[in-house]
């Protein structure tokens, strides 16, 4: 390693900071993904060439314990970035997919789109029901006349009753980041952006809960009157099973200093605090909550952004030990699993997708 970069390194450890590379306003839209973590260059630096960026995988169907089939998972933030490739992921996975997102119309673009892809791929499958939906996630009203349209769509699509629709999966992805200094940040635009990442979050999550929770009742009742034996009833208190995955960041776990992000940090810290509660408290319900913290991703923002500052892309790279910036397929498998029966025993926890960034 260059002695200029141990030097570095080691200075960083010391002190217990990350040295930023940037204080350039990033910012995206109110219903774009959270991305990344502000642009940060540490003092780790590697000596072998970086790791090339894997090609975006062709979907496949999985194999059953991870197959989402016959599943219905609601996607926050999906019209663009992260959150539209975990949705194609979800997709192709087999699941009927409900987008969400303050763009209708760019939504339903994009859900035209996947089921075509889905068609073109998969010819003798079952071609899932994509629909999609508006929602102001910080607003409640919104989110429980949403939560009710999903619901009838996914009952029309499938020529059922509404109460016969289940929503058992929930990736909520709708979020945005600005760099900021503290001082200059205005009061309004901390309660926006605490809006939309925190009570965003929170809001979809506990609609889908009541949802579930509702649904467990009535099969109960409908058991009890039927005379169902005792065991059969006690097994509906944990079925049926649902996943929920709350979109975090790797800037919930740690510091970027000296960019200036405390409010974007502090509400993803929130997120991360918010999944391993909700994780406790909903697990007799038999509804797992975790988070999924995304490191750098090369999404459309951060490419406008290294466009302009091209110098800034060897200088996060040297942050990350697997030597390159994450793509937004690398979120493909991780939410896919975190939804999928293969990780019934995962629930409380914070998966960081970031090529080992925090970990040094």
């Amino acid at each position: 390693m260059p002695a200029v970069g141990t030097a570095l390194r080691k200075a960083a450890l010391s002190a217990g900071v990350r040295a930023v590379a940037s204080r350039s306003f990033i910012a995206t839209s109110l219903t774009s993904s959270p991305s990344l973590a502000s642009p940060t260059a540490r003092g780790y630096a590697t000596t072998s060439q970086a790791a090339p960026t894997p090609p975006a995988p062709a979907p496949t169907m999985s194999q059953p314990v991870f197959s989402l089939a016959g599943k219905l998972v609601l996607l926050t933030g999906a019209a663009r970035g992260l959150g539209l490739v975990m949705g194609q992921a979800i997709v192709a996975s087999g699941a009927d997919l409900a987008m969400v997102d303050l763009n209708k119309e760019e939504t339903e673009t994009q859900a035209k789109i996947m089921v075509e892809t889905f068609k073109a791929k998969y010819p003798d499958q079952r071609i899932p029901r994509v629909t999609a939906h508006y929602a102001n996630v910080a607003d409640e009203s919104s989110v429980d006349a949403c939560i009710q349209e999903v619901l009838a769509a996914q009952a029309e699509a499938g020529a059922v009753s509404p109460n016969d629709i289940t929503i058992n999966g929930l990736v909520t992805s709708a979020g945005f980041v600005e760099n900021v200094p503290a001082v200059d940040y205005a009061p309004a635009r901390l309660r926006a952006l605490w809006a939309v990442n925190v009570d965003g979050t929170y809001l979809f999550a506990t609609a889908v809960a009541r949802h579930l929770q509702s649904r467990q009742e009535q099969q109960r009742a409908s058991a009890a009157s039927a005379d169902a034996s005792a065991s059969a009833i006690a097994e509906l208190a944990t079925t049926p099973p649902a996943s929920m995955v709350l979109i975090g960041s790797m800037s919930g776990a740690i510091v970027n200093v000296p960019q200036p992000q405390a409010p974007y940090n502090a509400s993803k810290a929130a997120v991360r605090q918010l999944a391993a509660s909700l994780a406790v408290e909903w697990a007799p319900s038999g509804i797992r909550v975790n988070c999924l913290s995304p490191g750098y991703m090369q999404t459309p923002l951060t490419q406008a952004i290294l466009a302009k500052q091209p110098a800034l892309r060897q200088q996060w790279t040297n942050g990350v030990p697997q030597g390159r910036l994450g793509v937004p397929q690398d979120l493909a498998g991780p939410v896919v699993f975190l939804l999928s029966d293969a990780a019934q025993y995962i629930t409380g926890a914070d998966l960081r997708v970031d090529g080992g960034y925090t970990i040094i």
